[in-house]
């Protein structure tokens, strides 16, 4: 029983930490499908690019993976204000941002990864920090240990704080407000004077800027190479959809629960079932929940 309970303790720790580094994964999809209804697949592959970016920074200058990831927002703030450019310019414009609007991601997606192979080829790229592979255990009674890895934990504050400020960015502040209003009522917004193509530019950027810490986030936790971008897809939308198409609160919950869920499942049944647990929790709040935990109905825009 004392052994059930330990991996389970364990299970129960990891996965909250591993929520909050999904929560960092997902958070520029929660701006750019959820609020503007915009399918940007290739975010996961931007996040790699981003820990390659925080992997050259800290390889040659010794910088710190999250000062790295800092450092690379504005670039891409800058990327994601060029990509909508195009994107709307080619794309929405003409009203066809629904097959050829994804055709144009899925070219970006490949485009990136195969520009990082061809720069860094397929070995797998490691950062050096001083939290990288410390460990802090906690025993609890005799024969329960639980380990707390700080490499986790740091990925968990960081994340649970940029989730928490760009939730609070996007209620309490005008800006904020417009990009609701975007996806809500953009003809309403135009009567106030404000450009909704504007705002869903900078909108836009904004969730692509998240790449930089989310991508950093990402090759502290884990070894990178450039497809690895691709295991994650699944993840990143079924956390956007469980907690509601645009709640910046409701990605932070559902990114919790399903690394909660993920770690259960590597834990008992083993990590080969673990990657099934987000399309299978996507396939049911799909079918029983399609509103997700706080948000509007998938689709409703």
């Amino acid at each position: 029983m004392a052994i059930f309970i330990d991996l389970l303790l364990n299970a129960l720790v990891i996965g909250i930490l591993l929520g909050g580094f999904y929560a960092a994964l997902s958070i520029g999809l929660s701006i750019t499908f959820g609020l503007l209804d915009v399918v940007n697949i290739a975010h996961p592959t931007m996040l790699v690019l981003g820990a390659f970016i925080a992997f050259l920074l800290n390889s040659t200058w010794g910088i710190d993976p999250i000062l790295a990831g800092i450092i690379s927002t504005p670039f891409f703030f800058i990327l994601g204000w060029l990509i909508y450019q195009v994107y709307y310019n080619v794309f929405e414009k003409s009203g066809a941002e629904s097959l050829r609007g994804l055709a144009f991601f899925f070219g970006l997606l490949f485009i990136i990864e195969v520009g990082l192979i061809i720069q860094f080829g397929v070995d797998h790229r490691l950062v050096e920090a001083p939290y990288i592979g410390e460990s802090w255990n906690i025993v609890v009674g005799e024969e329960i240990d639980v380990a707390i890895p700080f490499r986790l934990l740091v990925a968990f504050v960081v994340a649970a704080i940029a989730t928490l400020s760009i939730h609070f960015y996007l209620t309490k502040t005008f800006f904020g407000r417009a990009v609701r209003a975007v996806a809500q009522d953009m003809m309403a917004l135009r009567l106030m004077g404000v450009d909704p193509i504007r705002v869903k530019r900078i909108a836009f950027a904004l969730g692509v800027a998240t790449a930089g810490i989310g991508g950093a986030l990402m090759i502290i936790v884990l070894p990178i190479e450039p497809s690895v971008g691709r295991l994650y897809l699944g993840n990143v939308f079924a956390i956007v959809v469980l907690g509601g198409l645009g709640s910046m609160s409701g990605t932070l919950l559902a990114a919790v629960i399903i690394g909660i869920a993920e770690s259960i499942v590597a834990t008992f049944f083993g990590p080969s079932w673990a990657p099934a647990v987000s399309f299978g929790i996507l396939l049911a709040v799909l079918a029983f929940r399609p509103e997700g935990l706080f948000g509007k109905t998938a689709g409703a825009h």
